[in-house]
């Protein structure tokens, strides 16, 4: 086994590849990947450990991850991050209201004062990464783990603990480890991350410019949007992580990033660092088939669906609009990437690509004489194929009770309060219905409309019905069969009536006297337990089909690897610190289309329609436009830089990453990719593929002319 590493890691260490825009890069293996060659060929100018050298100051240092699913960069000494708008999305949403619009106004701090705490944000950097597959590999060869558990949470947990117990990080304020796997488990990492959870709202744009061309222009290509917020990291006096507090002072940071206003012209190099979410490029045809169909198709239906319910609601009420604000936006966007990606996958003819590196595999496994490597994309299809309907099942289950309707009671407190009763166990009475109290907070929240979720599950529970088999149904659709004669409206209203958890007078009238039979008779008890005893029923028949089907992934891309080489291959993302470097550069999407690499405000101009909510073009910007009062930060043909592409391999997580110039100074802010090339995630096409960002002098213009903030200017160090 350990041979069989050490081989691989030698591959994927020799030279450099022939086309190093694709990939997301390990930064603690660029220089044994020799990739330093290929990106000073490309414009970079300084040196590669400027940009990762372990126990030193880099520009690593400068970037983290910004929440729980983004990226962002200091821009200040003083901790200042920029991210993107629809990262910052929900903080914005969080902090309004219809008296307060921040969504519809903006939000800009003029002061430090004014810098609004946002409980929940928090912004992690990664401290130092070890190298632990010796260890993992020790731990197989010993027995401490079996080879296929050694992907599992819990050991590798308990590794992350172990280590970070040995290092001399152990007991510092926010430190916190993980071990990944990469390569499907060839490679295992040790993070050490460091959260700081004081971060506050500074700046952002009107929606109407930070969410410029809405659901219509997203994935789209020329763009327009200056997609960007921007808060700040702030800590005890000594400058170390901690909770909210008057107190607290702004971060001085070890490393921040300088601002070019020098502009970029198509062939420059770009570099972009981040935390890139998921990829999946050694999926097998059958892999790529079965995310199309039992992945995509089911996301699509029941997305569209719930969405058509709160887009209707949300234009019919501002308080609406602003509650469910946050949570429209995320749920359209992977929505309309669904839609684009199976699009992608059959126009750029993945299929088929995939049916050749297969082929070329086989020949490939012959060569060496392996079977082995003969016989494991055979097994990989034979566990797609007895997976499919389970998977296809869990995607609908998931996006109709799990990510669709939100409502439900928390059975296992109820079950709790009902064991309390029969035991007449009056504290333990107290301490559930103390626990229920606050749980029936946690479901009406501020940002949750009941009417309207209501009016999601008359829509959702019926097409879950349609779409799936009957065994697949949770034990509450009989109920619906029976006592309802198959009136889903009936159903659900008597759930969203009648129930404890319904509102606040059966609420307190259910506490004031709690009983056995009230609980049993609950309908959203009942409920609650039918669809989560399904669920597990689900995730058991999975479990159950996924065998050694890690073990076939590690044995398959060990394979591709050797057969590419000496060309190194990327790791799949998994939302770790990743370099892509690549160029400024325009593209041709089909015959007789071309676009250019940079867009202008007078696209924004030519784009308004005030009849459309998602072409309202503000009015002071309209203003600053017919005056061209652009400062410093215009063309040099006097025109408003907005957004640029670059061949940047990027995906989901990399929002708001910085990209970089040669000399590591920042240009711009990255928030998109193209709709041509939504197939990326499991195939890079070098012709297609565009990362789409907003430049960083757009981004400047707005915060200093629009949101009137030179004093957030006056603090970032900007290079002309």
């Amino acid at each position: 086994m350990k041979r069989k590493i050490i081989a691989l890691l030698l591959l994927l260490a020799a030279f450099f590849p022939a086309k190093a825009d694709e990939g997301m890069w390990l930064l603690q293996l660029m220089q044994e990947q020799n990739l330093a060659e290929r990106m000073k060929a490309q414009g970079l100018k300084i040196d590669i450990t400027d940009i990762y050298n372990p126990g030193k100051i880099a520009l690593k240092d400068a970037v983290g991850i910004f929440g729980s699913g983004c990226t962002g960069e200091i821009i200040s000494p003083d901790g200042l991050i920029l991210t993107n708008h629809h990262c910052g999305y929900g903080a914005i949403q969080q902090h309004s209201s219809v008296e307060h619009d921040y969504l519809t106004d903006g939000f800009w701090a003029k002061n430090r004062e004014e810098e609004l705490p946002t409980p929940g944000l928090t912004f992690k950097f990664v401290e130092r990464i070890v190298d632990v597959t010796d260890k993992v590999n020790e731990d197989i060869n010993t027995g401490k783990v079996s080879e296929i558990n050694s992907f599992g949470v819990d050991y590798l947990n308990q590794l992350a603990n172990e280590e970070l117990k040995k290092s001399d990080l152990a007991g510092k304020a926010g430190i916190s480890t993980l071990v990944l796997p990469f390569y499907e488990g060839n490679k295992f990492y040790l993070f050490f991350i460091k959260t700081y959870s004081d971060v506050r709202m500074v700046a952002a744009p009107p929606s109407s410019i930070g969410k410029f061309g809405g659901e219509t222009d997203n994935w789209m290509w020329p763009r327009h949007t200056c997609d960007f917020s921007m808060f700040r990291i702030y800590a005890d006096k000594n400058g170390e992580p901690a909770e909210y507090s008057e107190e607290n002072v702004p971060l001085k940071v070890k490393k921040h990033l300088t601002i070019s206003l020098k502009g970029l012209q198509e062939g420059d190099y770009a570099m972009i660092m981040g935390f890139p979410g998921s990829t999946s490029r050694y999926l097998t045809r059958s892999e790529v088939t079965l995310r199309m169909e039992a992945t995509n198709i089911p996301r699509i239906q029941v997305r569209e669906a719930r969405l058509a319910v709160l887009r209707e609601e949300m234009a019919a009420s501002d308080k609406v609009r602003i509650q469910y604000a946050s949570k429209f936006a995320s749920s359209s966007n992977y929505w309309k990437n669904s839609i684009g990606m199976n699009k992608a996958l059959i126009d750029n003819k993945v299929l088929e690509k995939k049916t050749e590196q297969e082929n070329r595999f086989a020949q490939f496994a012959k060569e060496k004489n392996s079977e082995t490597y003969a016989s494991v994309v055979s097994q990989i299809d034979k566990y797609v194929q007895d997976v499919t309907p389970v998977i296809k099942q869990i995607t609908y289950f998931t996006e109709t009770f799990r990510s669709g309707i939100e409502f439900g009671a928390t059975y296992m407190q109820f079950n709790n309060l009902k064991s309390a009763l029969q035991k007449n166990d009056k504290k333990a009475i107290e301490e559930t219905i103390s626990d229920l109290k606050q749980s029936f907070a946690e479901i009406h929240n501020k940002d949750y409309d009941h009417d309207v979720d209501r009016k999601v599950a008359k829509v959702l529970i019926p097409l879950y019905a349609k779409s799936v088999p009957a065994e697949a149904l949770p034990d509450f659709y009989e109920t619906i069969r029976t006592k309802y004669k198959g009136d889903y409206n009936a159903y659900i209203d008597a759930l969203y009536e009648n129930s404890i958890f319904a509102n606040e007078t059966n609420f307190n009238a259910f506490v004031k006297h709690p009983t056995i039979k009230a609980i049993e008779n609950d309908l959203a008890v009942q409920y609650s337990a039918s669809k989560n005893k399904k669920a597990g029923e689900l995730a058991e028949k999975r479990m159950a089909l996924s065998g050694n089907i890690n073990l076939l992934h590690k044995t398959y891309v060990r394979g591709l690897c050797e057969m590419y080489a000496p060309t190194p291959k990327a790791p799949d993302a998994n939302f770790t610190i990743r370099l892509t470097y690549g160029n400024v550069k325009s593209y041709d999407p089909k015959d007789g289309v071309h676009y250019k690499y940079y867009t202008t405000l007078k696209g924004v101009m030519e784009k308004e329609d005030p009849n459309n909510p998602e072409f309202i073009v503000p009015e002071k910007l309209k203003e600053l436009y017919a005056t061209k009062n652009y400062g410093r930060y215009a063309l040099p043909n006097g025109e408003m830089p907005t957004c640029f592409l670059t061949t940047n391999d990027i995906t989901g997580g990399n929002s708001g990453s910085p990209v970089m110039n040669g000399d590591g100074e920042l240009i711009g802010a990255a928030f998109d990719g193209n709709w041509e090339s939504l197939s990326g995630d499991i195939s890079f096409d070098n012709n297609l593929q565009r990362c789409i960002a907003v430049d960083i002098r757009y981004i400047l213009f707005i915060v200093e002319k629009l949101g009137g903030c030179k004093n957030l200017i006056d603090e970032m160090t900007i290079v002309e």
